[in-house]
């Protein structure tokens, strides 16, 4: 077996996203199958990766003269999304793929609508005059 690896590199404002497979279950307990499910035009999954973000125009003025050579440095806006985040996204700006046998979606930054974080935060501490000092 050949030591290389072989990964996927997501680019520019782009979330790769393993998406909710099967069937799903109503408030009432009954389950849809994949059919029905993909009739919505919403879609959820988890991000597995994330694009560096949307590229930044490069501001900074060059030398006077054309043929001066000046440093070029690629900026991003990172996004929002980050691996693990739970997405809600819409299905129809989607472009599925199959890497390594399993299925994938590449999903632009202006199809997601909605994120799911888990956030740990601590309670604060509540305060009531009703201690004494």
């Amino acid at each position: 077996m050949s030591p290389l690896k072989k990964r996927l590199i997501v680019v520019g404002d782009r979330l790769l996203v393993r998406p909710e497979s099967g069937e799903e279950k109503t408030n009432t307990g009954l389950y849809l199958p994949a059919t029905a499910v993909s009739a919505r035009s919403a879609q959820s999954g988890w991000v597995v990766s994330v694009g560096p973000g949307i590229p930044l125009p490069d501001l900074i003025e060059g030398p006077d003269e054309p043929w001066q050579d000046r440093e070029v440095s690629t900026r991003y806006m990172p996004l929002q999304a980050q691996e693990g985040d739970f997405v809600l996204f819409v299905r129809k700006s989607a472009v599925e793929i199959t890497f390594e046998s399993k299925r994938y979606l590449i999903v632009p930054n202006s199809a997601v609508l909605v994120l799911v974080r888990d956030d740990w935060e601590d309670e604060p501490e509540v305060v009531t005059g009703d201690e004494d000092i």
